[in-house]
């Protein structure tokens, strides 16, 4: 699902802070279930279900019927073993353990669920392209534009925005912060060890705002540094995948763009989107001073486009340049 700019207020709460500034592990559904009823099980029960949550991977689709058979036990088991847990019925227990699977996500556990799929490699790529439309379809419906010139208005209001993504959403974080310094915004997007990233967030004040971006069970570096950013009074937005991530549990606001894709790696073209649409809007809120940071950009860097070099070189170039 995909959701407008869902806005909560700072949390009163510590929102899961220690007073050391790390945050306490966030739990599931299904894992605070397994805490606050667990004194309901048996021992044998208990290892059964402790099995399912390890590895939901391998069994976040099965009936109870098929559940049992994976785990060599009966459906009587599995069912009462549900119900001691509180579930009225099977179905609840299952899509809180889909949740559960979707919050555990790696790229081993995608690849290893689809290598289940009996698809060919064509179905497989037309499968991808319409998860992306349905994705970007999803963020269109959801699109609250006022909420997105908002968000632009309070990267104009910051003295500094310092963007984070880290793995596969490395080149989201760059492409904002390089397109925000491009129209006259102090925006970085920090690379390097997790000790660089979180001493230039420790630079971050009350003026200043910090961008997230992470999806599913998210990176631990970049939870906390908006656990940082928060305890020092660093105004945060994330962008993710679902209310229940990290990010969105922490940060003040959020977005979400889905990722979902038969790919291992996911697919990021609904959060490109909504990144392009900030862009626009960042853009445009103050045209004069966008336009005067472009107009310096193209003047200092003049040789930067390519130009061929004789008329030799162009003659190749438009040989080779053909379409396969």
């Amino acid at each position: 699902m995909t959701a407008p700019l869902v806005s909560e207020a700072r949390k009163a709460e510590s929102n899961g802070l220690e007073s050391g500034g790390i945050g306490k592990p966030w739990t599931t559904m299904l894992e605070n279930r397994v805490a606050t009823r667990g004194s309901n099980l048996s021992a044998s029960r208990m290892r059964l279900i402790r099995a399912v949550l390890d590895h939901p991977e391998d069994t976040y689709f099965l009936s109870s019927r098929a559940l049992a058979k994976h785990y060599e036990v009966d459906t009587a088991t599995i069912v009462r073993t549900v119900q001691a847990l509180g579930y009225g019925r099977f179905a609840d227990f299952a899509a809180d353990l889909r949740s559960h699977f979707i919050s555990r996500i790696t790229p081993y556990t995608v690849m290893k669920s689809l290598t289940r799929e009996k698809r060919s490699i064509s179905d497989r790529i037309h499968h991808s392209l319409e998860m992306d439309e349905r994705n970007l379809h999803a963020l269109r419906s959801n699109m609250d534009v006022s909420r997105v010139v908002e968000l632009s208005r309070r990267l104009h209001r910051a003295r500094r925005v310092m963007v984070v993504g880290i793995d596969f959403a490395a080149f989201l974080s760059n492409i904002l912060a390089y397109a925000l310094v491009s129209i006259g915004l102090d925006a970085e997007a920090p690379i390097g060890s997790s000790g660089n990233l979180h001493q230039k967030v420790l630079l971050l004040g009350p003026k200043d705002l910090l961008l997230a971006i992470s999806f599913g069970r998210c990176l631990q570096d970049t939870v906390d540094a908006v656990l940082i950013a928060h305890k020092n009074g660093v105004p945060t937005f994330g962008i993710t995948d679902s209310e229940k991530t990290p990010i969105a549990r922490f940060c003040d606001s959020f977005w979400i763009a889905s990722i979902a894709n038969p790919s291992f790696h996911g697919s990021y073209v609904a959060p490109l989107a909504f990144i392009n649409t900030l862009i626009m809007a960042c853009a445009q809120i103050k045209p004069q001073r966008s336009l005067a940071a472009l107009r310096r950009k193209e003047q200092g860097f003049r040789t930067r486009w390519y130009s061929p070099k004789s008329t030799e070189e162009e003659q190749v170039g438009n040989k080779r340049g053909k379409p396969s």
